[in-house]
């Protein structure tokens, strides 16, 4: 095998060791560590509710105490679907106690999204709310004799605060569902109760290689497949992290947490990067965009994970100016690109460095970052973690690694890199060679280390023999002052093969025409780069996380 190059050592921030030694450790010592050294600080804060590491920390050892009672064996599957609250955090981390390895569920999933990944996960036990989002739909699955054996149903009010928990019952009951208990659908403070014994910080020994957790891809280019991430690469993959924000004390920040923790994104940078430096989680059920900014004028967070459709709807709302953002010190964005306008427009409001990154799932996820201080290149994804490798593959010729400035397929090497996906092989034998993980992503790496992704592999165009990449497009149409939001898509022609579609949601108030596009990308664009078609929308369909799903404009 060719020799990995480390182009990035030479501009590596002074402060941070790449080669630095990184012990892993199962997950849930994270949650350990900051129960014994932090224990009254606040952990969580949902909507004014405030749980202390404390009481976090009995929480989840109750938890896997009540799941080794129930006769809940090491390396159950076990299904977490809500959005985010308390109850996610503390089954999270008692499921990883107990042994057992956790599965991740969209709220959002239809019944056919939930009965195949139930099934193809293996998972018995789901933990949900009572909410009539997701209620009826898994005990309906419960009904359909598959692997699915109980559900644990918390009530969503149950960690909301007085008179909130009071109100939200009175005014959102209709969104609330009742849930009948017997043998098989447990009520969670009952289910808790069988755990009341347990001894602090009480965990079964894993081994690091255990799967902790099946994380599913976002099946934008296919079949969804679940990576098995081990207690050694979420944990490693958190201590990364960590080791690349050394200005963050323990015990001392505050998150913003509006991602999605059933996400791969959220669940390392929110979660556990919270959890390991003891800051406090400021959860959101889902992002609001009113309810964002008052908690970031009110609870001073100082750090906020996000995509940029987040970013991006923040800088154009109109009444931005009535709320004060200064408390943020570090945003970072990933999830997708970061159109280098929305950047530059968030940081001069915010006066906040906007970190983008890049992470996949099968990576735990994070792969690269830019730094927080030095030098940040607008449009690249920073330079490789600690201990993380990258390298280019030619396209045309595999196991070839290209050199500076030449652009192939992006290829990781390092601890957090997936097991493989859970009961398929060959899949995997796919996407990883000699412990090298081909994302997909069509990339190239500069002279001082910095990482550019060009575009999806699979969202490549070729147009007459050309290749077209879409990202490239978006970033010149997202100059326009008129443009919100774009999406470059590549559509059958019977000509070229391909040719160059772009779907646009104009900002409110604004109105552009084709002819309109046309002309301002005249001059930007190559002929063949040139959208053909230009559909203009209300909205852009996307995912849980506010990614743009290009498969659904397909």
């Amino acid at each position: 095998m060719q020799t990995i190059e480390h182009p990035w050592l030479k501009s590596y921030p002074e402060e941070i060791n790449w080669e630095e030694a990184i012990e892993p450790k199962p997950i849930y010592e994270m949650l350990n560590y900051a129960v014994d050294k932090f224990p009254h600080n606040p952990a969580i804060d949902f909507i004014g509710h405030i749980t202390n590491y404390e009481e976090l920390g009995r929480l989840a050892d109750k938890f896997a105490f009540a799941l080794e009672n129930m006769g809940i064996y090491s390396g159950t599957k076990i299904g977490i679907y809500m959005p985010n609250c308390p109850q996610f955090v503390i089954a999270y981390f008692g499921i990883l106690k107990a042994g057992c390895t956790v599965v991740n569920y969209s709220p959002l999933y239809s019944i056919k999204e939930l009965e195949y990944q139930i099934e193809d996960s293996d998972t018995e036990i789901l933990i949900t709310l009572d909410l009539k989002l997701l209620y009826p739909k898994a005990k309906e699955l419960l009904n359909k004799n598959g692997k699915l054996k109980k559900i644990v149903v918390s009530r969503f009010c149950e960690f909301l605060p007085f008179p909130k928990n009071i109100l939200f019952k009175l005014f959102k009951g209709k969104d609330l569902a009742k849930a009948s208990h017997d043998e098989n659908i447990i009520c969670w403070s009952k289910f808790l109760s069988k755990g009341s014994e347990a001894p602090k910080n009480y965990a079964k020994e894993v081994n690091l290689n255990d799967t902790a957790i099946i994380q599913y891809t976002g099946g934008t280019t296919g079949v969804p497949k679940g990576a098995e991430l081990s207690h050694s690469n979420v944990y490693t993959n958190t201590v990364q992290s960590k080791l690349w924000c050394k200005h963050v004390p323990d015990g001392d920040g505050s998150i913003l947490t509006v991602l999605p923790l059933f996400h791969v994104f959220a669940m390392t940078t929110c979660m556990n990067f919270g959890i390991l430096t003891a800051a406090k989680l400021i959860l959101h059920p889902r992002f609001e965009l009113k309810k964002v900014l008052k908690d970031i004028d009110k609870k001073l967070p100082t750090a906020m994970p996000g995509v940029a459709t987040m970013y991006n709807a923040i800088n154009n709302y109109s009444e931005v100016g009535n709320y004060d953002l200064g408390s943020l010190k570090a945003c970072i964005s990933g999830g997708g690109p970061l159109p280098v306008e929305i950047k530059r427009k968030f940081e001069n409001l915010t006066g906040c460095t906007v970190i983008e990154g890049y992470g996949l799932t099968e990576a735990s996820p994070v792969v690269s970052a830019n730094p927080y201080e030095g030098t940040n290149k607008e449009g690249s994804i920073g330079m490789p973690l600690p201990q993380t490798e990258v390298v280019i593959e030619d396209i045309e010729n595999r196991g070839n690694f290209l050199g500076a400035n030449e652009t192939g397929e992006l290829c990781v090497k390092g601890p957090q890199v997936m097991k493989g996906y859970y009961k398929r092989k060959e899949a995997t034998d796919e996407v990883i060679f000699d412990g090298i993980l081909r994302t997909g992503d069509i990339a190239k790496i500069d002279e001082d280390g910095y990482i550019f992704i060009t575009d999806r592999l699979k969202e490549m165009i070729i147009c007459a023999g050309f290749k077209v990449y879409p990202r490239h497009v978006e970033e010149i149409i997202y100059q326009h002052p008129d443009v919100l939001e774009c999406a470059v898509i590549g559509i059958h022609d019977d000509y070229s093969g391909q040719k160059v579609k772009a779907v646009i949601v104009t900002k409110k108030g604004h109105s552009l025409s084709k002819e309109d596009i046309h002309t301002y990308l005249k001059d930007k664009v190559a002929k063949h780069e040139m959208p053909k078609e230009i559909e203009f929308r209300d909205s852009l369909p996307k995912s849980p996380i506010g990614k743009i799903l290009k498969k659904e404009l397909k």
